[in-house]
């Protein structure tokens, strides 16, 4: 039985990918919880804390498919967390008398916040190579578009022209940002828990900072100078990165599906028979991993906040706090695999329209081009002089429903300067792109190839 939107089988991968939701299913959160406790068991083995034998024993045991998930969902429900009745089963399981040594030294929140850093482990290779998939298709929309002319809109207004190709690099300027982050990050996130009741390692005496790093050794993860049993600004980290990510991703989305409306038709997302179509309505092409890219953020971002209010944990060891990002961190990661996907898809497939985006930069008359007229004749008139006459001539052109050019042509102070061919190439969309390729270059000799 399923019940939420990430985990559903009408709609699971709408909202979350099945690659991460395997990470974070209930089978490999407990597989591991035990490669946790086989590692802890195999490197106090190798120092002598606990027999050889033991450690093989536990090691082989170690087995999630072997265990009783029922019987662990009633006991999780008493204790109230999760390692204890996996534990038990655990020396259940084990021959003679090796159970004993399960275990040995560790705390409940050892086991389960380094399996937490495991799966994040996990979760976050997935999400890079997203992230340079993606990174690698819009390059090449930014290669291939570098100086195909576009109406740049600002407040939603046509305001003057850009390419295609700067925008999509704007978009992989950011993803490339989220690239650079991560590598960052990792080293730091990538810590494991191991320092016993209130993190001093008092069961295991002077050894136990020994024990831990050989223990982080063993899973490949960094070790903790003192236990951040309370300080949880490493998960939290995480959590406000993959906001970022997802906020990005968003914002790449809202732009495509603006430019899918009817009456701007420049880009599409990819298609497929039957997809975005409507139950009325034969002719709709209605956006799909757009809106799913929104939704997945605007989800996403609360999960984020979730994780910063976890931060306030008390004491030694926090007292509901913790609990928060059982709930959060898999969510976070499921609603960010989800955007990644229908981005991925989207940006591989997008399709994109130049004919109709230069017809847009002439749907008002060339009104686009204002400000290449004003700035051409500035050092003539005057910034402010040109300003207003060029101000002057665009509403003449809205009420009168001319063209920019011909109203410009026909004023006789501008003719003074410009004749018609020579307003002809400076009103063209084209040639007022500006840096525009130069910037697209620069951005694209940045591009990290996946």
């Amino acid at each position: 039985m399923t019940a939420t939107a990430m985990d559903s089988v009408l709609l699971g991968n709408l909202f979350s990918a099945p690659a991460m939701r395997a990470v974070f299913a209930d089978e490999a959160r407990l597989q591991r919880y035990l490669d946790i406790e086989a590692a802890l068991a195999r490197v106090e083995a190798r120092l002598g804390l606990i027999p050889m034998a033991a450690a093989e024993e536990i090691a082989r045991q170690a087995v999630a498919a072997n265990f009783d998930l029922a019987a662990l969902r009633e006991g999780v429900a008493i204790v109230g967390a999760p390692i204890a009745p996996v534990v038990e089963q655990l020396v259940a399981r084990c021959a003679g008398d090796f159970g004993q040594y399960c275990h040995w030294g560790a705390t409940t929140q050892d086991i389960a916040d380094t399996a937490t850093v495991l799966q994040m482990r996990d979760g976050l290779a997935l999400i890079a190579g997203d992230l340079g998939a993606i990174a690698a298709s819009l390059a090449d929309l930014a290669r291939r578009y570098r100086d195909t002319p576009m109406a740049g809109r600002t407040n939603l207004q046509q305001a003057a022209p850009i390419s295609f190709g700067f925008k999509v690099a704007g978009w992989l300027d950011a993803v490339e940002r989220h690239r650079a982050r991560l590598v960052e990050i990792l080293p730091r996130a990538l810590v494991g828990q191991f320092g016993g009741a209130v993190g001093t390692f008092a069961a295991l005496g002077e050894r136990g900072p020994e024990i831990a790093t050989a223990l982080m050794t063993e899973l490949g993860l960094n070790a903790a100078e003192i236990a951040w049993h309370s300080h949880r600004d490493r998960i939290a980290e995480i959590g406000c990165w993959l906001a970022m990510v997802v906020g990005t991703l968003a914002k790449i989305a809202t732009d495509v599906k603006l430019l899918m409306q009817t009456e701007v038709a420049e880009v599409f997302e990819p298609y497929a028979p039957g997809r975005g179509s409507s139950s009325t309505m034969p002719q709709k092409r209605n956006p799909v991993a757009c809106d799913f890219v929104v939704a997945c953020a605007a989800l996403a971002r609360h999960q984020a906040c979730a994780l910063i209010e976890a931060m306030v944990a008390d004491h030694e060891r926090p007292s509901g706090a913790w609990q928060i990002e059982w709930a959060a961190l898999p969510e976070l990661f499921l609603l960010a695999s989800g955007a990644l996907a229908h981005t991925r898809t989207m940006a591989a497939g997008l399709v994109v329209d130049p004919a109709r985006m230069r017809a847009n930069l002439e749907a008002n008359g060339g009104l686009i081009m204002a400000e290449a007229a004003m700035m051409s004749l500035a050092p003539y008139l005057g910034r402010e002089n040109a300003h207003r006459l060029v101000t002057a001539r665009c509403r003449q052109a809205l009420e009168e429903r001319r063209t920019l050019l011909d109203v410009l042509a026909a004023d006789v102070e501008i003719a003074r300067y410009f004749d018609r061919a020579a307003l002809e190439r400076l009103l063209d969309p084209a040639n007022y792109l500006g840096a525009a390729p130069a910037i697209v270059d620069r951005i694209l000799a940045r591009f990290m190839t996946p």
